[in-house]
């Protein structure tokens, strides 16, 4: 009998690692505006809400991907429906198809700005052309789809790393003075503990519909289970390694719709578009992972039914995308991440209920 983890198993656990993280980690995400509002502007409290919620997403990619693995699903009605019942899983699946659409609208607009910051383009320009990258790859195989969602992720983490060193050790403002900046930025969440239990709760949300997507395409549930675990570890460790980063450079951040963008701008202008072009990338991963869930809800993918829902999913979306990026982030995100403390206590008892069945019939 062999024991360990083959090249095939570590091929298969990495594929479900990298596009969790992919799929999670867009425009608020990736660029630092989320991570300012749900970490950064509680101070050093923050710091220590960034750390117990990298413990949470271990949890929550571990018991996402784990059921879709169970239960072979292609959509998050099958899960949902099978983990609460016919009440929960109503509450859930309304809440996930809200998500769906709601960060698939972030996600537009935040293509839009990321442009518009860095190359000053019109913010028309990177939210039309992302609109019509997500049509063209949605009708593809989703196979095809998790490997390109996931792809992206190690670019993101070397710059994250890079972004983080550089930061920390070259701020020149006492810790006092960098808390009390930080402490100044906007938030809609009332403390530090209440906002990283929200944060984890609305990214649950956001991530649980193509988890459980990516899930149902993985046969061995251990590599499920260890692709969820990496998934939520390295989701983490972007917010640790983020939040020290913005939080070092407060002080020539303060008011930055894109602080990461910028930082990064302050290194190097080249790394800076480099960052920008990455960043784009990353929000196409989270804009498909949101509306190709929300198009498989109600039709079936590689049907023409698909196409049309899509396409005109796509052009709704891309209308309200133009609210504007920071507004939406601040009002729509805590909202969802409410919501979502339904769908992570299901996970808790899905989970308790799985473990309990294993071992009765072991």
């Amino acid at each position: 009998m062999k024991r360990g983890i083959t090249i095939s198993n570590f091929k298969s656990i990495l594929k479900i690692a990298t596009a969790f993280i992919g799929a999670i980690v867009g425009a608020g995400f990736a660029s630092g505006q989320e991570i300012v509002q749900y970490y950064t502007s509680f101070g050093i409290p923050g710091l220590f809400g960034s750390i117990l919620a990298t413990i949470l997403y271990m949890f929550v990619g571990m018991a996402l991907v784990r059921i879709g693995s169970r239960l072979r699903t292609r959509s998050h009605k099958e899960a949902v429906y099978q983990i609460g019942g016919k009440f929960v899983g109503t509450v859930i699946d309304y809440v996930l198809i809200l998500t769906l659409f709601g960060v698939g609208v972030v996600m537009l607009a935040g293509a839009g700005s990321n442009l518009s910051q860095q190359f000053n383009l019109p913010v028309v320009f990177g939210t039309t052309l992302i609109t019509v990258l997500i049509f063209v790859i949605g009708v593809l195989q989703l196979n095809k789809i998790i490997v390109i969602i996931g792809s992206i992720t190690p670019f993101l983490l070397i710059f994250v790393i890079l972004i983080a060193i550089y930061s920390i050790f070259n701020t020149t403002d006492s810790l006092a003075s960098l808390n009390q900046i930080a402490k100044e930025q906007s938030t809609n969440l009332p403390n530090w503990w209440i906002s990283f239990i929200n944060h984890v709760s609305f990214n649950t949300s956001v991530g649980a519909a193509i988890a459980f997507v990516i899930g149902g395409e993985e046969k061995n549930e251990k590599n499920a289970i260890i692709g969820g675990l990496l998934g939520g570890l390295g989701l983490g460790f972007i917010i640790i390694l983020g939040n020290g980063a913005i939080f070092s450079q407060m002080a020539v951040l303060d008011g930055q719709a894109l602080p990461i963008l910028e930082m990064v701008n302050n290194i190097s202008p080249i790394l800076g578009i480099c960052m920008a072009l990455v960043l784009y990338a990353m929000i196409f991963n989270t804009a498909i992972s949101m509306f190709l869930p929300f198009t498989t809800r109600f039709t079936k993918i590689g049907t023409k039914n698909f196409a049309f829902f899509l396409g005109t999913t796509l052009i709704i979306a891309y209308i309200a995308s133009f609210i504007g990026f920071s507004d939406l982030i601040g009002l729509f995100y805590p909202v969802i991440g409410f919501l979502g403390l339904v769908l992570l206590i299901t996970l808790a008892i899905s989970w308790l209920r799985l473990n309990r069945l294993e071992k009765q019939y072991s």
